[in-house]
């Protein structure tokens, strides 16, 4: 795939989320980004490996997950097209603490920490987008925690539903019940009570 080609297909995605970027970020983002093709089913990073990279999901579907004590992995979120992956390092964690692997065949361009931030800085449109996408994901984290808090397991589901309705078929049940908190059976007796299944 050639760099016009890249760029083509980053303002495709761009426009396509709302995004408003100037070309010559596209020619920056190209020179320093590596792109990776990555298989199904793949672990991209793990806990404990350095936070010092941070993705943009091309295509493709992207998980994020925690191990508990037990072993039992938890799923933190999913990233799909134009959603970041591994971004800790960027806000200054220097570990990461969760686990990364793909769910569908991905495409994804990764960025060195210092890069990334340096490429952010040097647009004021960049700036407002890098602060819109920091609101967004405080105000997911609230939406995380208030659902946890007063919501019960069928009324998560829905939210989920409501809020991604592309991913639901595209993501196994068993990753989508440890996301609401709740087991794969759980979350089966939930879709037929529902009419799903």
């Amino acid at each position: 795939m050639n760099k016009q080609m890249i760029i083509k297909q980053l303002k495709e995605l761009a426009e396509a989320n709302n995004l408003k970027i100037e070309d010559d970020v596209y020619d920056r983002a190209v020179e320093i980004a590596q792109f990776r093709v990555i298989g199904k089913n793949t672990v991209i990073k793990s806990i404990g490996d350095k936070a010092d990279t941070v993705g943009i999901v091309v295509d493709g579907l992207v998980r994020c997950y925690y191990i508990d004590g037990n072993g039992n992995d938890i799923t933190r979120g999913f990233a799909d097209a134009c959603r970041m992956i591994m971004d800790d390092g960027v806000i200054g964690f220097k570990e990461l603490n969760c686990m990364w692997e793909t769910l569908e065949e991905s495409t994804v361009m990764f960025f060195k920490v210092d890069d990334f931030k340096e490429m952010i800085l040097s647009s004021e449109k960049l700036k407002t987008l890098w602060i819109e996408l920091l609101e967004s994901a405080l105000q997911y984290k609230i939406y995380r925690e208030c659902g946890f808090l007063v919501e019960n397991a069928t009324e998560r589901y829905l939210n989920f539903r409501k809020h991604y309705p592309h991913l639901c078929s595209r993501i196994p049940q068993k990753y989508i019940a440890t996301y609401l908190g709740v087991a794969p059976e759980s979350l089966s007796r939930i879709r037929k009570a529902l009419q799903e299944e």
